[in-house]
């Protein structure tokens, strides 16, 4: 075998054998409701699968799916939305009743390292509020956020155009 093809088809699959990975899971409270963010990283562009879940008094509640079948209680009050590197699960009307360990569980079709998961503990007072700029500046360019800044700087004199 042609060794230069024995490399590329190494380096194909040392690629494929590692395609994603949970970067970060953080809570916090937007309103009354809970917001778990979930970033990954993805090399590829195959499907996504996930699973928000809960995890209280020894007992697994899912919350939201595409890998089975979610506890209707729960899923009637939530939503996620999916978008570059970030899943976002939305629990409405979070109380103490809903505080546990939220479990955020990937796989990404063909990837060969299995699901990735992981988890954290919200209590209702230890949570941090979400910064409204935070949402803005993940899902926006920094140009289109310089652009929308330039006439509050102006207003402050911080720029003179």
């Amino acid at each position: 075998m042609n060794p230069t093809i024995s490399v590329a088809v190494l380096l194909t699959v040392l690629q494929a054998a590692h395609c994603q990975k949970i970067k970060e899971l953080s809570a916090c409270l937007l309103g009354q409701n809970l917001r778990v963010d979930c970033r990954y990283e993805n090399k590829t562009a195959n499907p996504l699968t996930y699973e928000f879940s809960m995890f209280k008094d020894n007992r697994k509640r899912v919350i939201q799916t595409t890998l089975n079948v979610p506890e209707n209680s729960l899923k009637a009050r939530s939503n996620v939305t999916l978008s570059k590197d970030l899943l976002c699960l939305q629990l409405f009307d979070f109380t103490t009743a809903d505080e546990g360990t939220y479990i955020c569980e990937l796989k990404i079709t063909g990837d060969y390292t299995g699901n990735q998961i992981r988890n954290i503990t919200v209590i209702k007072d230890k949570l941090e509020k979400c910064a409204g700029v935070s949402l803005l500046i993940q899902n926006t360019s920094w140009l289109l956020l310089l652009l929308l800044s330039l006439p509050l700087l102006q207003a402050l004199d911080f720029v003179s155009l």
